[in-house]
């Protein structure tokens, strides 16, 4: 796919949801960190109903390690995984509060140090709380660089590497978001949505359904 293909691709993205913003609810990059970690083989929309619970009651690294492993578990045992999720979190916590003063580092090699942070829960982190042009591959975005050409890849981190590449700078910020969304609602694993697609003409697809 050249330049300019990709260009207008991000600028009909950027046109149709001119501020895009996780799905995540949150308020502070801890209460972000905490909900991306949580967030891993869940939807946000069942980790939003947990975290509904959680915050009000505990919502910094303190609170929540305070609450213990047990407690913390009675608030998000609706999320999958939630018994080693758990023990993530509380981990997290204490090495936040001993090492950074309670303060979540604006990092990858920090926020890849904390229990049950990722490459990609880093990059959430980086790009949607701290503002840095990262990107976070996820399943989504993985399947939308592979399927559309615009950046193919074997490999989350390939695809990373070449969508930071390949995008244009103005979009960057933004563009984890966009494809996110695109992937989440239009162009789905099983059925993509071609037809509703704002982008069709310029995805290199081969079997675009009707």
């Amino acid at each position: 796919m050249n330049k300019a293909k990709r260009t207008e691709i991000f600028t009909r993205l950027r046109a149709a949801n001119p501020s895009p913003k996780t799905e995540l609810e949150y308020s502070t990059p801890f209460e972000l960190l905490v909900a991306v970690v949580l967030s891993a083989q869940a939807t946000d929309k069942g980790v939003n109903k947990a975290t509904a619970r959680l915050f009000p009651v505990a919502n910094t690294p303190q609170a929540i390690y305070d609450l213990g492993v047990d407690g913390l578990k009675e608030y998000i045992k609706t999320i999958g995984l939630f018994n080693s999720k758990a023990e993530n979190v509380h981990k997290l916590c204490r090495q936040l509060l001993d090492l950074h003063n309670g303060e979540v580092p604006q990092t990858r090699e920090a926020l890849e140090a904390l229990p049950g942070v990722g490459r990609k829960t880093a990059n959430v982190v980086l790009n949607t709380a701290f503002g840095q042009p990262t990107m976070a591959v996820d399943t989504h975005i993985f399947r939308v660089a592979n399927r559309t050409r615009i950046a193919p890849g074997k490999n989350v981190v390939e695809v990373e590497k070449r969508l930071v590449r390949l995008i244009p700078e103005e979009f960057l910020m933004d563009a984890h978001h966009w494809l996110i969304l695109h992937g989440r609602y239009t162009c789905t694993a099983r059925k993509p949505r071609c037809g509703a697609c704002l982008i069709e003409d310029l995805c290199e697809y081969k079997d675009k359904a009707e």
